[in-house]
């Protein structure tokens, strides 16, 4: 029954999948990965987030169940570093925003190389060249408000707009010293404008959670009113659900970042892990993701989502991987900004 089942494959499946140890065909690592029957997938953010990219990889490639975890990226690697410690993997590939961790998980050698057809195409931002790591969606950090509470001449363009007491305690953001890429755009704001930014916004009393699901939320719910901390993923989704949410390109360089998967030596199910990473950086799943829209492909012969430009198109702040790995720096950092705001509050994911 395998057989017949492998033999039927569509051509377009019979592609070559490069890994450290040489070269496998999809169709080849299809059945080794039906014989493993599983795939534990750590994620970054809420398990809803990929749930309908895990329903489309059992549909195209039945017998194989993907199991998810999600939570903080930053909870989620104490939960891997515990089982290389241990020698138990229970993570047969993480997707994670914390790119800090990818690069150290290279240094200690517990990552496994894998290059697909479409490695090359990758943009050298968004991959280890080595092939241990790679960025498979890329997302911005842009501004987002409530039409039903924010008149459109009020409307931040800047972030010194955020300062002006109109907005006295509509403001909502994470905490950007427990989130990574928060903490990146913060950093660049004072680099911009000095920490008398963190002054001025502090009178307005904005409001901080941890997570940016909960920033897009309760600006759609009415809760609060504006953010220049939303992620074009999180806040295109909700606004596409209906909910009462607009979105603004800033005028200041806004970071984009890629969610970077990597799989690991002594995973359960390592053939799963490397089917579902070439799956997802196939044409056919890049385009699905582009499509419905707030992530970019890493690719970068692949178009922008629907109401974007191409990424590489707009001011960004692309420096994240670099600024995140300046380990004394970035401590010095979030102490500061916790000093500023208070420690960080909230529970995880659902």
């Amino acid at each position: 029954m395998k057989k017949t089942l492998v033999a039927t494959l569509p051509v377009f499946l019979f592609v070559i999948f490069h890994t450290g140890a040489g070269a496998q065909s999809l169709n080849e690592l299809y059945r080794l990965a039906r014989e493993e029957g599983r795939l534990n997938l750590y994620g970054g953010g809420p398990a809803a987030l990929y749930t309908a990219d895990a329903k489309l990889f059992e549909e195209r490639f039945p017998g194989i169940k993907v199991v998810i975890r999600g939570d903080f990226s930053n909870r989620l690697t104490g939960l891997i570093d515990s089982q290389i410690k241990a020698g138990k993997m229970e993570a047969d590939i993480a997707v994670l925003q914390t790119i800090q961790d990818f690069v150290r998980w290279k240094k200690e050698g517990v990552l496994v190389p894998l290059k697909s057809e479409a490695f090359a195409k990758i943009h050298p931002d968004f991959k280890d060249n080595d092939g241990m790591y790679t960025g498979i969606a890329v997302s911005g950090i842009i501004y987002a408000y409530s039409p039903k509470l924010v008149d459109k001449r009020d409307v931040p363009k800047s972030a010194t707009d955020f300062l002006k007491p109109v907005l006295l305690g509509k403001i909502i953001s994470t905490y950007p010293h427990d989130d990574d890429i928060t903490l990146y755009l913060y950093h660049g704001i004072v680099e911009k404008y000095g920490w008398g930014f963190m002054d001025g916004l502090m009178k307005n009393r904005p409001a901080f959670v941890m997570g940016h699901l909960g920033v897009v939320q309760k600006i759609a719910a009415g809760e609060h009113a504006v953010t220049f901390d939303a992620t074009t993923t999180q806040a295109m989704a909700e606004k596409n659900r209906g909910g009462s949410l607009e979105v603004v390109i800033p005028d200041d360089p806004f970071p984009i970042w890629a969610q970077t998967a990597a799989t690991f030596r002594g995973a359960s199910h390592p053939n799963a892990a490397k089917l579902y990473l070439a799956w997802y950086l196939s044409d056919e799943q890049q385009n699905r993701m582009v499509k419905r829209g707030g992530r970019w492909s890493p690719r970068s012969d692949l178009g922008a989502p629907a109401g974007f430009r191409a990424i590489m198109e707009y001011q960004i702040a692309k420096k994240f991987r670099e600024f995140i790995t300046a380990d004394a720096r970035v401590q010095e950092l979030r102490k500061r900004f916790e000093d500023y705001i208070g420690p960080a509050k909230g529970g995880a994911y659902r």
